[in-house]
């Protein structure tokens, strides 16, 4: 299915999914994939552990926030896919960010955790049949379909890749 074809666009979530092109699903993680593949590492690295502001999140920070996040949205994916439409995704990103130790390790380790976590999703993903893909439960406070919640997690990864690029470089 391409981002095209969502038949409920989920209020808020649509600020990620945009950002995804209007391809297939399974194309789109691995364009994500390759996003994440092709980092470049020395650029990254220069800029360290700084902040582009204080009280701000480092890149690492960043990197580990895509990767822990993901793993929240797939545990509660897999809740809408196995009948709990009624479950609620939720998590302070914060609390869990403060708690990280992102910075206790080195970029390059946490791009590759996030490419096992991203392949985990890919593989996750490749168990759902079309019926899964019409499931829906709260993420947040918003209904959104599984479907939905795979291009909200490759958004996701984009607008901060983005947004390192505009406020970090």
């Amino acid at each position: 299915m391409k981002k095209s074809e969502i038949t409920n666009m989920p209020e808020y979530f649509d600020k990620y999914i945009n950002l995804v092109e209007d391809i297939d699903l399974f194309e789109a993680f691995d364009a994500s994939l390759k996003q994440l593949e092709s980092v470049n590492y020395s650029l990254l690295n220069n800029i360290g552990l700084k902040t582009y502001a204080p009280n701000k999140w480092t890149i690492n920070e960043v990197f580990q926030h895509i990767a822990d996040i993901e793993r929240i949205l797939c545990s509660g994916t897999l809740q809408f896919v196995r009948g709990n439409e009624n479950y609620v995704i939720t998590f302070d990103e914060q609390l869990i960010a403060s708690h990280s130790k992102a910075n206790n390790r080195s970029l390059e380790q946490i791009i590759e955790e996030l490419i096992v976590v991203r392949k985990a999703t890919i593989a996750l993903f490749n168990a759902f049949d079309q019926c899964d893909f019409r499931k829906s439960g709260i993420n947040w406070k918003h209904r959104i379909s599984v479907e939905a919640m795979g291009f909200n997690m490759i958004g996701h990864q984009i607008h901060h890749i983005n947004f390192i690029h505009s406020h970090y470089f």
